[in-house]
């Protein structure tokens, strides 16, 4: 009897294999799924090699943009930007807008002729404004290189979905480009035209697909379709991207999916919550609060037991300021650390000596003089 049961249960796992037995693939050249949170891999297929990126570039575009000019500034397309192939705002030169509708027009319609208005306004030309595009990739550490601030085809024009779903988490933390991304529709002015421009995000899962917060299309002939998007639900938000990806939208549905079943948020510190108490030496007082520097928090695998851990000195020398790192908090599960941040000083310890207890000493006689 026993034996027949454990024929049934093989020939069972035979016909029905476990889904977490099943590898997981996509259909995209290059692919992955981090957490927004930590920036953290979750899913990574060929994310590491560089691909052209079509218009997923004005993510870029759009974040050295906000860091750069104000939403009120004004941004005339020029003549380079009359006329730019591709997907356009149909900007005639000479036109006005402000730099807020601009990127309204860059990231929901795709406006090519509106990147390159953008890029003239900030840099003086194209050229420069690449320059910028890849010296913020160098200080994000992203595997990129920009040509130009659109993503039409062009010789060197490339990223990896990794660098590009680490720049989209980059560009997350602009609120106006949160703002901008999720937003489904916005009607801007069209000088010179009866009738305004109405646009409407190419970004489908905007509608689709439950707790999407944004996202960029972008395609061309060499590129194929590409797309970078985002989803968050009970507090944890994902960051997913795929390159050269003929079911764009379906795919990514299907990583977000995969992230969202496998995956849960923890929070282990709340950024100025206290962590430990750490001896201080010969300072005026013996002890220090160390606080979280950051929310310490992270996506982990769902059915494991992640715990906080600590790496701090025995004891701290006086002085001390606030703020000055004493050491690191790390979220770990199974042994993995999944997000880290600093251990910080909560107040200030000054060196006791003879004059600093002469006048602590005389403060304390004053404080009693006191009615």
């Amino acid at each position: 009897m026993k034996r027949c049961f454990v024929a049934v249960l093989a020939l069972l796992l035979v016909a029905f294999p476990s889904r977490a037995s099943e590898p997981f693939t996509v259909a995209a050249k290059g692919a992955v799924l981090i957490d927004g949170a930590s920036g953290r891999v979750l899913f990574g297929q060929n994310e590491n090699a560089m691909y052209p990126m079509a218009s997923t570039t004005k993510v870029m575009t759009t974040l050295l943009a906000l860091e750069n000019s104000a939403l009120d500034e004004q941004v005339t397309a020029g003549k380079n930007a009359y006329g730019v192939t591709g997907t356009s705002l149909y900007l005639s030169e000479g036109e006005t807008l402000s730099m807020e509708h601009m990127l309204y027009g860059l990231m929901l319609r795709s406006g090519n002729d509106a990147a390159v208005a953008v890029a003239e306004h900030i840099a003086g030309s194209v050229p420069a404004f690449a320059d910028m595009m890849n010296g913020k990739a160098k200080d994000l550490g992203i595997d990129a290189h920009f040509v130009n601030p659109h993503g039409l085809d062009a010789d060197g024009h490339q990223i990896s979905a990794l660098g590009l779903a680490l720049l989209f988490r980059e560009a997350m933390k602009n609120e106006d480009f949160r703002t901008i991304t999720a937003t489904q529709r916005k009607v801007i002015p069209w000088v010179g035209n009866e009738y305004s421009r109405v646009l409407e995000n190419k970004n489908k899962l905007l509608k689709t697909y439950e707790g999407a917060t944004g996202g960029k299309t972008g395609y061309t002939g060499k590129a194929g379709r590409c797309l970078v998007f985002s989803a968050e639900r009970d507090g944890m938000e994902l960051i997913g991207a795929v390159l050269n990806c003929p079911t764009w939208f379906d795919t990514a549905t299907q990583l977000l999916d995969w992230g969202f079943e496998n995956f849960r948020p923890e929070v282990a510190l709340k950024a100025g919550e206290k962590a430990a108490v750490l001896r201080v030496r010969g300072g005026v007082y013996d002890s220090v609060d160390a606080i979280a520097g950051a929310t310490l928090r992270a996506a982990v695998p769902v059915g494991t037991l992640p715990q906080a851990r600590f790496e701090l000195p025995e004891a701290v020398n006086a002085p001390l300021a606030v703020g000055d790192v004493l050491g690191t908090a790390s979220l770990t599960a199974d042994n993995r650390v999944y997000a880290k941040c600093d251990l910080l000083a909560a107040g200030s310890v000054e060196r006791r000596d003879l004059i600093q207890s002469l006048k602590r000493l005389i403060r304390l006689w004053v404080l009693r003089l006191q009615p």
